[in-house]
């Protein structure tokens, strides 16, 4: 069985991703990595560089700005990463995702077991977001996402890259018989910046999935909301342990701000009313 991961970036120094956290945290199961690195000027192609390790490849590519709509650019710069991959299982980490130590074992154990069932072609994990802080959970987002895909099948990214199609297909394999639910968990660092940097990358991204439709003004007036973190005040408490690789960021971080309990406090039971009780 031979693995490739694979990720797509830029501006990552810029917009103050985990990459080099992220890449790592995933070279011991895999073959190759590759890396699609968009043109920057702000040393992201450096740093992805500066890894050093021997199963890194270096995709280099032009985004296209032009597409503002759904978030097109990134699943199209996630699938030209992904048409890269040589492994049988290709295995995602978008920039701000990290995995676990403890999980390697598990999902290397999964792909062994699925990779002579053809009719399984995606395996999906659980996704723990982390807003605000490394001390901090929305359990209000998405909470599945498919991560590794099975190769030479006809799989692409969905729309925005969030997911994973079969071609022809406009279901994301998540919701399909297609792909397994495995005991994995993706952390998703992308919402604990500061909050200056975070408005800056809401910027680019918001321009990137509604662009056609808001102004600039719109876009950076919804990018100034979403920095300011307004349900960190009833989000859930995390008291597990981050992998190994984030423990220099996560030592020299300090929480966002005091939180009370949010068994007490109203907006928590709004959102469970509007949305469930997710955790």
């Amino acid at each position: 069985m031979k693995v490739s991961g694979f990720t797509f970036c830029r501006d990552a120094v810029r917009f103050d991703y985990p990459i080099v956290e992220s890449i790592r945290s995933i070279l011991p199961i895999v073959d190759e990595y590759v890396v699609n690195v968009g043109k920057c000027d702000d040393g992201t192609l450096e740093l992805v560089r500066s890894i050093g390790d021997p199963k890194i490849r270096i995709v280099e590519s032009v985004w296209d700005d032009s597409l503002i709509r759904e978030g097109r650019v990134f699943g199209a710069q996630q699938d030209i990463a992904l048409a890269h991959c040589s492994g049988d299982w290709a295995f995602c980490l978008q920039a701000d995702e990290v995995v676990h130590e403890d999980d390697l074992p598990t999902i290397r154990a999964a792909m062994e077991r699925y990779l002579d069932q053809s009719h399984v072609v995606g395996l999906i994990f659980r996704m723990w977001h982390f807003k605000g802080d490394y001390w901090s959970l929305d359990p209000w987002m998405y909470r599945k996402a498919t991560r590794i895909v099975r190769t030479r099948v006809g799989v692409r990214s969905a729309t925005d890259g969030c997911d994973f199609v079969a071609v022809g297909s406009s279901t994301m394999l998540k919701a399909t018989p297609d792909a397994r639910l495995i005991p994995a968990r993706i952390f998703h660092y992308g919402w604990v910046k500061d909050a200056r940097v975070l408005e800056a990358k809401l910027q680019f991204q918001i321009s990137r999935h509604d662009g056609e439709h808001l102004s600039s003004e719109q876009i950076a007036e919804q990018a100034t909301l979403r920095a300011r973190y307004p349900q960190y005040d009833i989000l859930r408490e995390f008291r597990g342990t981050h992998p190994g690789v984030m423990h220099e960021r996560v030592n020299r971080a300090a929480r966002l701000r005091t939180r009370s309990n949010r068994w007490f406090n109203w907006k928590f039971y709004r959102e469970i009313f509007a949305h469930g009780f997710k955790g």
